[in-house]
């Protein structure tokens, strides 16, 4: 049988400190995938509700839909959550790639520059999107 020992606030805090890119690139990964599983339910929820199901209704209703997220796309928190859900998108997608190599036996010993590059490859690419996501409201 194995003994538990109270490790105190401030040692189990400065564990984080200890933890290699490997499983820093593990928990966003995680954290990315929940994110994006949840915008998903969230996305459907919301569509499946603007649908009506009588063809005159849902023409009225078709027409608040669109006013409704013209109206919400004017919002700049809005835009600043679109950047989020890119951002997380983006890096999700970079780090499953190279992963992917990863699992294929390619760049092995070099995980920890390739998980570098995806997060300075998230950045570039979230940056290089902010004038299109804020475009219309600054």
């Amino acid at each position: 049988m194995s003994q538990s020992f109270d490790r105190g606030t401030v040692e189990s805090f400065g564990r984080w400190l200890e933890f290699k890119p490997g499983m820093w690139a593990w928990i966003l990964h995680k954290l990315t995938g929940w994110i994006l599983v949840g915008y998903l339910f969230t996305h459907i929820a919301v569509l499946s509700t603007a649908t009506g199901v009588d063809p005159a209704a849902a023409a009225a209703g078709n027409d608040i839909y669109t006013t409704t997220l013209q109206g919400l796309e004017e919002l700049l928190i809005v835009r600043f959550l679109e950047i989020g859900l890119l951002t997380v998108a983006v890096f999700h997608i970079l780090n499953g790639i190279r992963l992917l190599f990863v699992d294929l036996g390619l760049g092995l010993g070099r995980q920890d520059v390739s998980f570098y590059v995806s997060l300075v490859m998230t950045a570039l690419i979230t940056l290089a999107s902010l004038p299109t996501f804020l475009g219309g409201v600054l």
